[in-house]
């Protein structure tokens, strides 16, 4: 089957394949890998250097008298550079390459490099900080870095640069554009680029190669080979079961190329660009679709949050339950439903008010009774009273029955952890815990730090942590996230760094899960007001100010198991989303390996 077929018959398949690369956030196409088109660039590629993706020339066969061609270019590379040639030696490593057609050669690289260095000096290392000095200002010569190379030389900013003394210091690794560098440290091991030319004098910074490849070796097609699933399964070899990745040059010399005739790579790099420029098309048509599906997912679930009333939310609800399994088709879609259903309970348009209901006024009434009761036996501590909300702090209009209330009226305690350090204790069974300790909705206990116990009762003065209270993360990369404390042997034993905020509700008037709904609903806002620093940091009196949406106690319970119903309907959407894209994933894998 020729591979624009393989394309055209399979495109439903290569476009639906997608993964998430990390946490979706508001849905962007840049947070989601197209595994399918990524794939399909992986199998061309694959065919391209097993000889399938073009005809082969069969009248044609790589001799050895090319190989001794480009032995002898090589060898009067050297001589001019006035650098000794050295002797190729090979190495032991299992790797085969796939069949290839008989018209073909397999090929050391050091057969089709005619130079190879790295970063050398004139000299010894041991005085490079004497001779090199790197500036930030243009200077004499460019030091050519991979991180520079991969946006084509075309950013100045950020260039290094070393005068006269450096460079000839450095001059063994002098570059003109042309050649190839090869990253032989790190993450990035093996990649390879081109280097455009260059218009001043320039040389090579570590952790690379620099080669210079034979003149009867079409460099597209040398880089293409570069980028292939066989070449990067050669540099996983090479690293099998070493700690940071890295290749040297003996190694990347090993490494086997397979070699047509000159004509016929370059058909094939024609071939290649081709198909390649189908999958940018196609990456970009779904890109452009997955940011149009969270456009119009995000615009439909507005109409729910913005409804007057209960009547044109039921319309809208309608229009949008009929198409239903057209619009939470990404995990991004469904998590942005789960943020609306929270935002409708905390508006009180996801169920009905009862007029019966004793209104909320009255159960503000019993909570400032009872803090003033517990300030009175001295087990809770005065707290500064808060202004009161204007009419232009109110977010929205409330159902009849509701008030509007800052946070610290209807909780008894707002607190964080320790503002220090304490000393571990192994065993102790007195624990400090962490943003990183809460999951899932749960306090986590695998890893958790343990204290001693005299530092635990001072902590535990502050946070006094009890079932039912809820833990918040306030600083880092995850604020927002908490959990609701479970009725545990270790919940008496726990305690917290600064990380964490402890929010007690008055449990008698408020329901524990509905306040914790209500704090879920305002992640995003809690991320944009933590975010004025490096690092994420919301502060107690904010959270202390929050005003917050406050029905009657027996909706609040209703609102609860609303939710939870609704919520168990999303996490079913979401199983059943990641079954299908597993499927797809393990579609693509068939089609490939059918192809092969």
């Amino acid at each position: 089957m020729a591979v624009e077929n393989l394309i055209t018959e399979h495109l439903d398949i290569w476009t639906s394949a997608i993964k998430t690369k990390s946490a979706a956030g508001r849905g962007s196409s840049k947070k989601l890998e197209l595994v399918g088109v990524k794939k399909l660039r992986e199998l061309i590629l694959e065919l391209a250097f097993c000889g399938k993706l073009v005809p082969n020339d069969i009248n044609y066969c790589v001799h050895d008298d090319i190989l001794n061609n480009m032995a002898a270019e090589k060898e009067h590379f050297h001589n001019k550079k006035n650098v000794r040639l050295q002797k190729f030696k090979t190495i032991t490593e299992k790797f085969e390459l796939p069949p290839i057609p008989k018209s073909w050669k397999s090929v050391y690289f050091d057969e089709v490099i005619t130079y190879i260095t790295d970063f050398q000096a004139n000299g010894s290392f041991s005085t490079l900080k004497q001779n090199v000095t790197y500036y930030d200002e243009k200077n004499y010569a460019l030091l050519v870095r991979l991180t520079d190379l991969r946006h084509g030389l075309s950013d100045s900013r950020s260039f290094k640069y070393t005068d006269k003394k450096g460079f000839d210091f450095l001059s063994k690794s002098s570059i003109e554009g042309g050649e190839f560098v090869v990253a032989n440290v790190g993450a990035g091991v093996g990649t390879t680029l081109e280097v455009p030319n260059i218009d001043m004098p320039a040389t090579l910074a570590p952790n690379m190669f620099m080669i210079v490849l034979s003149k009867l070796i079409a460099k597209r097609y040398f880089l293409y080979y570069s980028q292939s699933p066989v070449y990067k399964r050669y540099i996983e070899l090479v690293n099998a079961g070493t700690g940071q990745p890295k290749i040297n040059k003996t190694e990347y010399k090993n490494c086997k190329l397979p070699l047509p005739s000159t004509e016929e790579q370059h058909r094939i790099v024609a071939k290649v660009d081709e198909l390649m420029a189908l999958c940018d098309q196609l990456e970009a048509q779904t890109e452009s679709s997955i940011d149009a599906h969270k456009t119009l997912v995000e615009v439909l679930l507005a109409t729910l949050t913005d409804a007057k009333d209960a009547n044109e939310l039921n319309d809208s609800w309608q229009r949008l339950s009929q198409h239903f399994d057209v619009l939470f088709t990404t995990q991004a879609s469904i998590d942005q439903l789960k943020q609306t259903i929270l935002q409708l309970a905390v508006m009180g348009k996801l169920v009905k008010q009862d007029p019966k209901d004793e209104p909320a006024s009255k159960l503000l009434e019993r909570i400032a009774t009872e803090k003033q009761q517990l300030i009175k036996d001295g087990k809770i501590k005065k707290q500064k009273p808060l202004p009161s909300i204007t009419d232009e702090e109110k977010p929205f209009e409330l159902p009849d029955g509701w008030e509007f209330s800052c946070l610290q009226d209807i909780t008894l305690l707002i607190t964080d952890g320790k503002h220090g350090d304490c000393n571990n204790l192994e065993n102790s069974g007195y624990f400090f815990l962490s943003a990183k300790d809460i999951k899932n909705g749960k306090l986590v206990y695998d890893n958790a730090r343990q204290i001693e116990s005299s530092e635990f009762a001072e902590v535990h003065q502050r946070t006094n942590l009890e079932h039912g209270d809820i833990c918040m993360v306030n600083t880092g990369a995850t604020v927002g996230k908490m959990a609701i404390v479970e009725d545990i042997q270790f919940t008496r034993k726990t305690t917290f760094q600064k990380s964490v905020a402890v929010i007690k509700v008055a449990k008698l008037n408020i329901n524990n899960r509905y306040a914790a709904l209500f704090l879920q609903s305002e992640t995003r806002n809690f991320l944009k007001k933590s975010g004025g620093s490096a690092i994420n940091n919301l502060l107690l009196g904010d959270l202390k100010k929050k005003i917050t949406p406050v029905p009657p106690l027996i909706e609040q319970h209703r609102i609860v198991a609303k939710v939870d119903e609704l919520m168990t309907l999303c996490d079913s959407l979401k199983a059943n989303l990641r079954q299908a894209q597993i499927t797809q994933l393990h579609l693509t894998d068939a089609i490939v390996e059918q192809t092969l």
